[in-house]
């Protein structure tokens, strides 16, 4: 990554500068909406579906909500990974004494369970630069094999961030290579931010002169996403939410905000594959730390694959696993169901919602459902 000191500040202002250095790199994904999951989404569930739930015995919350899917899944690469690659390769070059020291030939380096993977071996590519991916064993392999497609050194590592980070340690060693952290660096978190710009724009202009959005919910994993998407709403009065899987401790970032101390390990094997890695440092400043993110809530494996299934057969679009959690959890969780009944009251809200990736094949569809 360009060094620290070389980035420009976490603000609005600066996601800004980040989307006109890579508008002409990714695509400007549509926003869609879908009268069949609205109508869900604002319809109190039976009570009898809360039975065995956290929530049993409890009055189903009745929202109203108008959802608004940006979808990344129809991103370069298969998700919105494109953007945080490609700004931070821009801003790399742009580094003082990069390029007329050989950067460009030691290459990149990065650890990632596919499509970080895919987006730096994609914007690598396009600019002359080797990429070296360190990728969990385990990664699927429609993954791996688009990661080598797009020319990049594939070496496996074990599954856990520490055990993915040793391997590219010793890569940046063996090379010289530089390194491109798959979410906690700043130039990743302002390039990510990027699609909430455009998501905030794309619904004022579908609403004609309404008031746009007044909430957007995103997966989180790392958490480059979710900040960058937050310093897209700061100063807007665009509230944001995360959503995690609660599998075997996945929902890291939901149970920090409880402590209010950053969770530094995480080991699942969540069906959202993407979303297994701990919240970064500088993803939890701008999250926690700065207050630009409301609240975390988190879905389970279940829910996950319903809200999965509801946007296949309903919405006619691919999703993987990852890509449906927020959407699980403006369904199924009442946390946030009656948070937003009380909050948004009879007028209801605009919620936007980030379909993140659809990296998924179609024999993972079928393990998934079987």
């Amino acid at each position: 990554m360009a060094d620290l000191s070389t980035c420009l500040p976490l603000t609005r202002d600066s996601v800004i500068e980040a989307h006109k250095v890579i508008k002409p790199h990714v695509h400007l994904t549509p926003v869609m909406t879908n009268k069949t999951l609205t109508q869900l989404a604002s319809t109190a569930r039976d009570p009898a579906s809360l039975v065995g739930t956290p929530w049993e015995g409890r009055t189903p919350a009745a929202p109203t909500l108008r959802l608004w899917f940006k979808c990344e899944n129809l991103q370069r690469i298969g998700a919105f990974k494109a953007r945080g690659a490609f700004h931070a390769i821009e801003r790399l070059k742009q580094e003082p004494g990069w390029v007329e020291n050989g950067g460009k030939s030691k290459g990149v380096v990065t650890h990632s369970s596919g499509n970080h993977a895919q987006a730096l071996a994609l914007a690598a590519r396009e600019s002359g630069i080797p990429a070296h991916i360190v990728m969990p064993s385990v990664s699927l392999p429609n993954k791996i094999a688009a990661t080598k497609g797009y020319g990049a050194n594939v070496i496996f590592s074990g599954s856990t961030s520490s055990e993915r980070e040793a391997v590219a340690a010793q890569v940046i060693a063996d090379t010289g290579a530089r390194l491109v952290p798959p979410y906690d660096h700043p130039d990743i978190m302002l390039g990510q931010g990027t699609m909430g710009l455009e998501l905030q724009d794309q619904v004022r202009e579908r609403k004609a002169g309404g008031k746009g959005l007044d909430a957007i919910i995103t997966p989180c994993g790392g958490g480059g996403m979710l900040s960058g998407v937050a310093l897209s709403c700061e100063g807007t009065g665009i509230r944001v939410f995360g959503a995690e899987p609660s599998f075997d401790g996945a929902d890291d970032c939901r149970r920090a905000f409880e402590t209010g101390k950053r969770i530094e390990s995480v080991k699942s094997l969540t069906i959202a594959d993407g979303l297994r890695t701990p919240v970064g440092e500088h993803p939890w400043r701008v999250i926690y730390e700065r207050r630009l993110v409301s609240a975390m809530y988190a879905v389970t494996e279940d829910e996950i694959r319903s809200a999965t299934r509801l946007v296949l057969e309903r919405f006619k679009l691919v999703v993987e696993p990852s890509a449906a959690v927020p959407l699980a959890v403006v369904l199924f969780n009442e946390d946030f169901r009656a948070m937003v009944e009380k909050e948004a009251g009879p007028d209801g809200w605009d919620l936007g919602i980030v379909f993140s990736g659809g990296n998924v094949s179609v024999d993972g569809l079928a393990n998934l459902f079987a």
